[in-house]
């Protein structure tokens, strides 16, 4: 977060999918919301370089992880839940868009006050209605649990609840990202989670260490070091020992190929040791 804004790594990722809409007519992931939210960012070079032709790939990765996410969304629908909640919401708009709200579903936007407060304005600004279905719920991680947050505003932890949490894993200490899904894992049978969480960096090649360490170091330079990694047998053990059922985890160069036509990744990008899962308690 910067004076109140998303981080710099949010407003990348709204970019993406923004430009996505407009360079491959958002064949991956439709959001027609992407662009009018960022209509006062025209200017901003994040923008800008998201619209770079060389940047397609980076585009349909952003893209194919919102849509791995929304379609795991649509299976907790399947299953009966009826509350879901976005974690780092940042400049996300499926809260707006939420096509479920028929059929019940409530969405909790969950962020810093001063960043959902930006993001309001934001929404007003852009003339984008806020449904009856969506509640904002600010949490100041310094003062403030996620239970009390989520609790004070409306959330019920007596149903199940379905969490999308992208691109904030890895900046999270494996201490909070565990005890987060802990959370989650203690709500009834159904609930579950779709996260992003990237390998450490001494399992890469070596060729991929030095891209991703350049990577890492940007973002710390820009206030969002990277804090936690995880291999994929480490993270399956500790979902099973928290009480999660089901899983699938999947790599980001792999996830893009499932929606693309067997596309791969032309500079490597997808095969950084970045994954997806999507993990759910099954009764």
């Amino acid at each position: 977060m910067q004076n109140g804004r998303p981080s710099i790594t949010a407003r990348g990722a709204a970019a993406f999918r923004a430009a996505h809409q407009e360079l491959e007519d958002g064949r991956v992931f439709h959001d027609p919301l992407a662009l009018r939210i960022l209509a006062a960012d025209a200017d901003d070079h994040l923008l800008e370089a998201a619209f770079r032709p060389e940047r397609e790939d980076v585009r349909l990765s952003v893209a194919a992880r919102a849509r791995f996410a929304e379609d795991a969304v649509a299976a907790a629908v399947t299953r009966g839940v009826r509350q879901a909640v976005a974690l780092g919401a940042g400049l996300d708009t499926f809260g707006c868009r939420n096509p479920y709200e028929a059929e019940g579903l409530r969405v909790f936007e969950v962020d810093h006050p001063a960043t959902q407060e930006w993001k309001r304005g934001r929404l007003a600004a852009a003339e984008i209605p806020v449904p009856p279905s969506l509640t904002f719920a600010p949490v100041d991680f310094e003062r403030q649990s996620l239970a009390d947050g989520l609790t004070a505003a409306g959330f019920d932890p007596a149903r199940p609840a379905f969490f999308s949490w992208l691109g904030v894993v890895p900046y999270l200490t494996h201490t909070a990202v565990l005890d987060t899904l802990g959370f989650i894992a203690g709500l009834p049978d159904g609930s579950g989670a779709v996260f992003d969480y990237g390998e450490p960096p001494d399992t890469l090649p070596p060729e991929q260490r030095a891209v991703h360490e350049a990577r890492a170091a940007w973002a710390a330079e820009a206030g969002a070091p990277f804090l936690s990694f995880f291999t994929p047998e480490e993270l399956a053990r500790d979902l099973h020992r928290l009480g999660f059922s089901a899983r699938e985890d999947i790599r980001y160069g792999d996830l893009t190929a499932r929606y693309e036509s067997g596309h791969r990744m032309a500079d490597g990008y997808g095969d950084l040791g970045a994954h997806v899962i999507h993990t759910w308690i099954q009764g």
